[in-house]
């Protein structure tokens, strides 16, 4: 499913209907703030700021339509690869950052823009997901839990047990599945004889979709389709959004090993944000001076983002042990001790 071609042209006789011009200028502005983020966040990699950065790059779409799909109350459930959509959801990029820079498990509160701490390990978030939905229903919430997930956590044992229970409960939660076509090195040829992630909705009695996950306006769409049905109580949904890493898995990946450098050219030519400027460009919805504007304003945010990056962080080694539990054990009360005593 996509409403908007490769080319920037609209789809005809598409299912959906076209979000609103309003909807789509937000898209295009959130998208070219969101690459810059990314690719300033692998420079500052590069710059031994960042001890590691999974990009993004190519998925924007993916990332963007569905962060932006989301209602102020609903949940997002992000990988270490989704800090575009984290951002996008609110959260300081400085914040979003210091998990990848390695001092902090989480840099940000969770509560205060609704996105639970970014899943290394594949597939936990998406129980965590379900969990927080069957809590909201049995509250009485009007709460959607949005959980992102790679292709390859789709072969997790975690994803089985989430979307069977999310099935038979109809947890208000939407399984938001990014194919970028490897878990690492391993294509999805390798991974599932299904003939679409999508179809393995069938099996949990959960309605899924396969869209363009190149596609803003469609992912926006999709997206927004499946929150309002996990809202009206019909339980969740299965998204399957088709993209490319264009980028190595992480700066410590080799992805010319396993995949032709002809496949990412062609995928390339179907980049998100090309085909969005130019359906917007096309309908004067976009010009010149606009995106010179947009240009200069991810410009000094990354700027920002660079200044501040480059500030060492002031650490507590007593933290280690402040938010381990609420009430220390003996154990940890001794070990602190430890610690203290030899940083004398």
């Amino acid at each position: 499913m996509a409403l908007i071609d490769a080319d920037g042209q609209p789809v005809p006789d598409a299912l959906w209907s076209m979000p609103s011009d309003e909807v789509l200028v937000a898209l295009h502005r959130a998208i070219v703030l969101a690459r810059r983020f990314d690719a300033q966040a692998t420079a500052l990699t590069k710059q031994g700021r960042l001890a590691v950065y999974p990009s993004a790059r190519g998925q924007e779409a993916s990332e963007i339509g569905a962060a932006l799909a989301l209602r102020p109350q609903d949940w997002l459930f992000p990988t270490y690869r989704d800090s575009m959509a984290v951002v996008a959801r609110g959260v300081d990029p400085v914040e979003v950052l210091t998990l990848l820079r390695g001092d902090w498990h989480c840099g940000y509160d969770p509560y205060e823009h609704l996105v639970a701490p970014q899943c290394t390990p594949l597939a936990t978030n998406t129980l965590h997901a379900v969990g927080v939905g069957h809590a909201a229903t049995l509250k009485g919430e009007d709460t959607v839990a949005l959980v992102m997930l790679g292709d390859g956590a789709t072969s997790e044992g975690d994803t089985h047990e989430a979307l069977n229970f999310a099935g038979v409960w109809k947890a208000p939660v939407v399984f938001f599945v990014q194919n970028n076509g490897y878990a690492i090195s391993v294509p999805l040829a390798q991974q599932t004889a299904a003939p679409s992630l999508a179809a393995k909705g069938i099996g949990y009695g959960v309605p899924a979709m396969l869209i363009d996950g190149n596609d803003p306006a469609a992912v926006y769409r999709a997206v927004s389709v499946a929150i309002a049905r996990a809202a009206a109580g019909d339980g969740p949904t299965l998204i399957e959004a088709v993209t490319y890493r264009i980028e190595a898995h992480t700066n410590a990946d080799d992805a010319t090993r396993y995949r032709p450098a002809e496949e990412v050219r062609q995928w390339l030519a179907r980049d998100p944000l090309t085909r969005l400027t130019r359906y917007l460009t096309d309908r004067g919805l976009l010009d010149a001076d606009r995106i010179a504007a947009l240009d200069a304003e991810a410009e000094a945010e990354a700027a920002a983002l660079r200044q501040r990056m480059n500030v060492d962080a002031v650490l507590d080694p007593a933290d280690l042990f402040r938010y381990v539990y609420a009430e220390q054990t003996p154990e940890l009360r001794a070990q602190q001790q430890e610690l203290a005593e030899e940083s004398r």
